[in-house]
């Protein structure tokens, strides 16, 4: 019976992102940056419904003009962010903008792409976080730099955390963690090693009971730390938590 669930899944998934696509294209252009926020907030949580994942949320935002510093496990962490703080702005990898349909979304809500090997482009991307902090936005990075299999944290890089450095912005953790019955981290929503995205997506979709867990905790101040300082002690307050 999962692959008829999944396939019912996937089924109802495509004309929703279709019309996402749809909105991203012909409407955020019209709308307010709270009614872009609204649709963003509603499109992220149908998608987990749709997927058959329930969302549990902990937690106090800060309103604006902070930086948003999370663990990595799936693609659909954006989603699962999105459902929660849906004025988040992420920083993500370059060749996430080429994913199909998945590209074009992301990058309508304002999606900051860096290539990653290139020192330079890092760089580039700092000033324009920093900038955007300044404007009163809330950016969304994973220091981790890729996915990870949930129970333990990769190291962070620090490079983007001097965004906050440089402004002075305050840096909020969140822990995501999933989960689903008897796993404790889930394995069905791991995103590592040679899986595709068809191959995690058949997953997500055929898993029983998944959930995530979206806690915000409460933020650190970034005055008087350099950017490795910082990201150590973020490090350390999200593994603890985990």
């Amino acid at each position: 019976m999962r692959p008829l669930v999944a396939a019912a899944r996937l089924l109802r998934l495509v004309p929703h992102v279709l019309h996402g696509l749809w909105i991203v294209r012909r409407r955020f252009d019209l709308l307010s940056a709270p009614e872009r926020h609204q649709l963003i907030q509603w499109w992220s949580v149908k998608t987990l419904r749709i997927l058959g994942i329930r969302l549990n949320a902990a937690g106090t935002a800060l309103p604006s003009g902070h930086l948003l510093v999370a663990n990595h496990v799936s693609w659909l962490d954006i989603a699962a962010v999105h459902a929660v703080l849906p004025q988040a702005r992420f920083v993500s990898k370059a060749d996430v903008k080429h994913w199909p349909l998945v590209g074009a979304l992301v990058e309508g809500a304002g999606t900051l792409f860096i290539e990653r090997s290139s020192k330079r482009d890092a760089l580039r991307v700092v000033h324009q976080t920093a900038a955007a902090l300044q404007g009163g936005d809330c950016v969304a990075v994973f220091p981790e730099g890729t996915t990870g299999a949930g129970p333990a944290l990769l190291p962070f890089h620090a490079n983007l955390l001097q965004a906050a450095v440089s402004t002075g912005a305050p840096v909020l953790p969140l822990v995501l963690r999933w989960h689903e019955p008897g796993e404790r981290f889930s394995t069905s929503a791991r995103f590592i090693g040679e899986t595709t995205l068809v191959q995690s997506l058949w997953r997500i979709a055929s898993a029983r009971g998944l959930a995530i867990d979206v806690q915000v905790l409460p933020s650190v101040a970034s005055e008087g730390l350099d950017r490795r300082m910082l990201g150590e002690q973020l490090r350390q307050v999200i593994a603890a938590r985990l």
